[in-house]
C-alpha cells in the first residue's frame, strides 16, 4: 500500500495488489513457516516527506489491512500474523525517533488485540530499520558519518531487530567498497564496544522518552481513527489524502531548510567555502544492461519454451480466477519465465495502474510572505510571463525505473507556488516519451529528476531527442543524486542547470529565469 503514496513501483491496482498480498501470507504459512511473508513498510513515508506521526500511523494502518484481507481470504490471523514485519525510517530527530519505535509495538498489540489475534506472538511488533538515506547531504559529505552513527543509536535505543546503516556517499553517488564498510562497522562498533546491546530498553523510564512515546499512539492513533472510519487503508490511498498529506509535509520541511529555520550542518549552515570531490564509484549503465540482456538471452534460449508457456498461460488463468497467485509464479519461475514475464502473465489480466502527480500548492510559499529575495524572484516569474504572454512552462520529469518522487513533487510545489506553469510528468518515463509530453505541453525547460544512476543514459538521449525534433530552444536541467565528477559529462552533452541534493529551491529559480533570459540579481542584491 505505500507504494501507492510514495514508493511508486506498483504495477497492478490497489485491488489485486491486496490480493497479491494475501496470496503470499497462504502460501509462505503453509509452505515456508519461518519465513518473514511481508515487510510492511514506513521508511519510504519518512524518505518522502512524512513526519514521524504519519509514518507511524500509516504504517501501522496497512499492516491492518493485510491482516483484515488475509482474514478475509479464509486465514487463520494466528498462522501468518506472527510472521509479519515492519520497516521503519531512522532519521535525525533522536529522542522522536526512539519514542516512535516503543510507540509502534503499542499500538500493534492493541490493534491485533482488536482483529481478534489470540497468540501473543501475533501481537508482537517485529521490525528492520534503515538510517535515513534522506538526511544525507552532499556538501561536507564526511558528515554523513555522523548522522548515519546518530540515527544508527536512535534505532538500536529504540529496539529494531535488525539495521541497515547507509553510506556516507549515498548523497552521490552508488556506495564504494570503502565506504560500505564504514556504514557496517559503525553497527559493529555499536555491537561490541559501547555496551548499549546489554539492555533490552535503556531509555525506558526517562520521563521524557514514555511522554514522547505516549503523545505519538495518542497522535498516531487519531490518524488511524480517520482511516478506519473511512473504510481502511486500501479506500484512503485510492482517495489520495495520506499521499496529500505526506507531500505537504515535504514542501514545509523544504521550505524550512531552504531558510536556514531547519539547520543542516554544511549545508545551510557552516558551510565549507570549497568542496573537494569524493571519489564514487562509477557504474557502466549501457555494460551493465547488455551483459543482462545476454543472461536473459541465454537463458530463454535453454529453457523449455512449451513448459515455460504453459505455466505462465496457468497463472494468467489462475489471475482470472482463484489460484494461489504465488504458488502459480513460483511454478513458471521454476520453468525459467523471467520476472518480466510473469508481470506481464498477471497484467494481462489486471492491467496497468497509473497515477498523475498532482503538486500541493501553497505550502512551500506560506513561510516566505515578506521575504526580499522570494519577492524577487516572483516578481522574475512575472516579467518573463510579460515578455512570453504567457507564465514560464516547467516539465518535471522523472525517467527510468526509480519511483522515489519527494524531490520532483517539491520542486513542482515550489516552482508552481513562484509562478511558474509545472507540468508533473508521470513515473518511469522513457526519454522518448519525456520528449513528447514535453513537445504536447510547449514547456519551455524541461527538469529532469534523476536518483539511480541513470543520468549519463537518459539525459543525453533526452537531449539528443529535443534536437532531433528541431527543439535545442527547449532548456534542460536536472536536480537529484548526480556526482560533482559528472558534471562536465553532462554540460558537454547539452545539460544548462544542475542542481544536487541540498541546493537551495529559490536560487534554483533564480537560476532557470536566467536562462529563460531574464537578468535576475545576484543573491543579496536588490
Amino acid at each position: 500500500l505505500k507504494e501507492f503514496m510514495v514508493r511508486n513501483t506498483y504495477i497492478y491496482p490497489p485491488e489485486p495488489s491486496m490480493r497479491i498480498i494475501s496470496d503470499i501470507f497462504a502460501f509462505t504459512s503453509q509452505k515456508m513457516p519461518k519465513f518473514n511473508s511481508i515487510s510492511i513498510s514506513g521508511y519510504h513515508m519518512q524518505e518522502a516527506g512524512a513526519t514521524q506521526v504519519q509514518e507511524l500511523a500509516f504504517t501501522i494502518a496497512d499492516g491492518m489491512e493485510y491482516v483484515k484481507y488475509g482474514v478475509a481470504s479464509g486465514l487463520d490471523i494466528d498462522k501468518f500474523a506472527g510472521r509479519l514485519s515492519f520497516f521503519f525510517a531512522i532519521g535525525m530527530n533522536f529522542f522522536m525517533e526512539v519514542a516512535k519505535l516503543r510507540a509502534a509495538r503499542v499500538l500493534w498489540h492493541r490493534v491485533m488485540t482488536k482483529l481478534g489475534a489470540q497468540d501473543e506472538r501475533s501481537k508482537m511488533l517485529r521490525t528492520h530499520c534503515q538510517t535515513s538515506g534522506v538526511s544525507l547531504t552532499e556538501q561536507d559529505p564526511y558528515n554523513n558519518v555522523i548522522r548515519t552513527t546518530i540515527e544508527a543509536m536512535a534505532a538500536m535505543l529504540g529496539g529494531t531487530q535488525s539495521l541497515h546503516t547507509n553510506a556516507l556517499d549515498e548523497a552521490i553517488a552508488l556506495p564504494t567498497d570503502f565506504s560500505a564498510r564504514i556504514a557496517r562497522n559503525t553497527q559493529i562498533v555499536i555491537q561490541e564496544e559501547t555496551g548499549m546491546c546489554n539492555v533490552v530498553d535503556p531509555l525506558g523510564g526517562s520521563y521524557y522518552i514514555e511522554s514522547l512515546t505516549q503523545e505519538l499512539v495518542d497522535k498516531a492513533w487519531e490518524i488511524i481513527e480517520r482511516v478506519e472510519s473511512e473504510g481502511g487503508m486500501a479506500k484512503a490511498v485510492a482517495a489520495g489524502w495520506p499521499k496529500a498529506m505526506i507531500e505537504e509535509a515535504a514542501a514545509g520541511r523544504q521550505a524550512r531548510v531552504d531558510r536556514a529555520e531547519d539547520v543542516v550542518v554544511g549545508v545551510n549552515k557552516y558551510r565549507l567555502a570549497e568542496e573537494a570531490h569524493l571519489k564514487t564509484l562509477d557504474v557502466d549503465n549501457a555494460k551493465v544492461r547488455e551483459g543482462q540482456i545476454a543472461r536473459i538471452k541465454a537463458m530463454k534460449a535453454t529453457r523449455d519454451e512449451a513448459k515455460c508457456q504453459a505455466a505462465l498461460a496457468a497463472l494468467t488463468e489462475g489471475a482470472k480466477t482463484e489460484g494461489n497467485l504465488l504458488a502459480l509464479a513460483v511454478d513458471a519461475a521454476r520453468e525459467r519465465a523471467t520476472l518480466g514475464e510473469i508481470s506481464s502473465a498477471m497484467e494481462a489480466v489486471f492491467g496497468r495502474y497509473g497515477t498523475q502527480p498532482t503538486p500541493v500548492k501553497g505550502v512551500y510559499a506560506a513561510p516566505y510572505e515578506g521575504d526580499a529575495r522570494w519577492a524577487q524572484v516572483v516578481d522574475g516569474v512575472a516579467a518573463v510571463e510579460r515578455r512570453l504572454g504567457r507564465k514560464p512552462k516547467l516539465l518535471v520529469a522523472k525517467m527510468g525505473q526509480d519511483g522515489h518522487d519527494r524531490g520532483a513533487n517539491v520542486i513542482a510545489s515550489a516552482f508552481g507556488d513562484m509562478g511558474f506553469d509545472v507540468v508533473s510528468g508521470p513515473l518511469f518515463q522513457t526519454p522518448e516519451e519525456t520528449v513528447v509530453l514535453a513537445l504536447e505541453s510547449g514547456v519551455d525547460v524541461v527538469g529532469a529528476s534523476s536518483l539511480a544512476a541513470g543520468h549519463k543514459t537518459l539525459i543525453p538521449e533526452l537531449i539528443d531527442r529535443l534536437k532531433k525534433e528541431g527543439r535545442s530552444d527547449i532548456k534542460v536541467i536536472a536536480g537529484g543524486v548526480i556526482p560533482p565528477q559528472d558534471y562536465e559529462f553532462l554540460r558537454n552533452a547539452g545539460i544548462q542547470g544542475i542542481y544536487g541534493p541540498g541546493s537551495n529551491v529559490v536560487e534554483c529559480a533564480a537560476d532557470v529565469l536566467t536562462l529563460l533570459g531574464h537578468n535576475m540579481p545576484p543573491l543579496g542584491e536588490s
